[in-house]
C-alpha cells in the first residue's frame, strides 16, 4: 500500500499549517491586477496610479519562492507620466528580483495601458482584446462663445504670460496650440522609444500605423509584434510551469473601516452628489468609449 503524504491530504490553502519540509512545493506565480483609467484617484472612483500600484507590486515581487510575476491589465490609458512611473516600478522590481514578468490583457491595454504592458517580458491577449493606441491625446472644450452669449466677462490675472495657456474660456491661441503639439510630440517620442526598446525586433515597423495612435484586436496585435501570443493567464502559465502551478492573487491593502465608510470626504460634505466624482465618471466612460468599449 502506497502511503499518502501529509501534503497530499491538505488543500493548497491549508499547506501553511504543515512544517516547511512537509509542504507541497508547487510552482508559484503572484498575480497583480492593474485596471481602470490611469491618472488621478478620487474617493469613490477606483483609478490607477503609481501610488496605488506600488504597494501591490512590492508585495508581489517579495513573495518567497515565486517563479515569475503575472500582471493582468485592463486599461484604456490615461496619464503618460503615471503610466511611465508604473512601468518603471515593474521593471525595477523585475531586475532586482531577477523574475520574469508576464502581462495578460483583458478588454484593453491601450495607450498608457499598453505602456505598462511593455514592462513584461512577454505579453498575451485575448482574441477580442484591444491593444495599441501608441499616441498622445489632449482634449478639452471651448466655452468662450458660451460666456459671451450670456454677457459673462472672464477675468484672469497672471504672473507669467503663458500661465493661462489654453484657457477654455478664451478663444484658442494658435501659439498655445503649437506649444501643446510640441509637448505631445516629445511625450510621443518617449512612448515610441520605450516600445521599441522593450519589443525589439518583434515589431512589424513596416506598418505605417504602428505608432499613429491606432489600435487593434488581439490577433492583429500578434501579427504586428505588439503582443507575443493569444491566451489567458491560467492556460499560459500552466503551459509554462505545469498543471500544478499556483496563481496567488495579490490584493491591494484594504483601507481602515472609517476610510471605507467616509472616503476622503470631510464632515462638512453632506451632499451625496459630488460634481468632481460625476465628472470623473464621465471622463472614465469617455476613455473606454474611445475604444468602442
Amino acid at each position: 500500500m502506497i502511503p499518502i503524504s501529509l501534503s497530499a491530504m491538505l488543500p493548497d490553502r491549508l499547506q501553511f499549517l504543515l512544517p516547511p519540509r512537509f509542504r507541497a512545493h508547487h510552482p508559484l506565480v503572484p498575480v497583480v491586477r492593474l485596471a481602470g483609467p490611469i491618472g488621478s484617484i478620487l474617493p469613490f472612483r477606483a483609478g490607477l496610479a503609481v501610488s496605488t500600484a506600488a504597494p501591490v507590486l512590492e508585495r508581489a515581487f517579495s513573495v518567497s519562492g515565486a517563479r515569475a510575476v503575472a500582471i493582468v491589465i485592463n486599461s484604456p490609458g490615461g496619464s503618460a507620466a503615471q503610466s511611465h512611473l508604473i512601468f518603471k516600478r515593474i521593471r525595477d522590481h523585475a531586475e532586482e528580483k531577477k523574475l520574469p514578468v508576464f502581462a495578460f490583457v483583458e478588454d484593453a491595454a491601450a495607450s498608457g495601458g499598453y505602456m505598462i504592458a511593455c514592462a513584461a517580458d512577454e505579453i498575451f491577449a485575448d482574441p477580442a482584446s484591444i491593444v495599441g493606441s501608441i499616441g498622445v491625446v489632449s482634449a478639452s472644450f471651448g466655452f468662450d462663445k458660451l460666456i459671451e452669449r450670456f454677457g459673462i466677462e472672464r477675468r484672469v490675472h497672471t504672473a507669467g504670460e503663458k500661465k493661462a495657456m489654453l484657457d477654455p474660456f478664451r478663444p484658442e491661441n494658435p501659439t498655445d496650440v503649437e506649444r501643446l503639439e510640441d509637448l505631445q510630440r516629445r511625450i510621443h517620442e518617449v512612448f515610441v522609444k520605450l516600445v521599441r526598446s522593450r519589443r525589439g525586433g518583434k515589431l512589424k515597423e513596416d506598418n505605417g500605423d504602428l505608432f499613429s495612435g491606432a489600435f487593434w484586436v488581439g490577433a492583429e496585435a500578434v501579427e504586428l509584434g505588439l503582443v507575443d501570443g493569444l491566451g489567458d493567464i491560467r492556460s499560459v502559465l500552466r503551459q509554462r510551469f505545469g498543471e500544478a502551478v499556483q496563481l496567488r492573487m495579490i490584493e491591494p491593502p484594504r483601507p481602515a473601516l472609517f476610510g471605507r465608510l467616509f472616503g476622503r470626504r470631510s464632515f462638512s460634505q453632506s451632499s451625496l452628489f459630488d460634481p468632481a466624482e460625476a465628472l470623473g465618471v464621465i471622463e472614465d466612460r469617455a476613455a473606454w468609449a474611445r475604444l468602442g468599449l
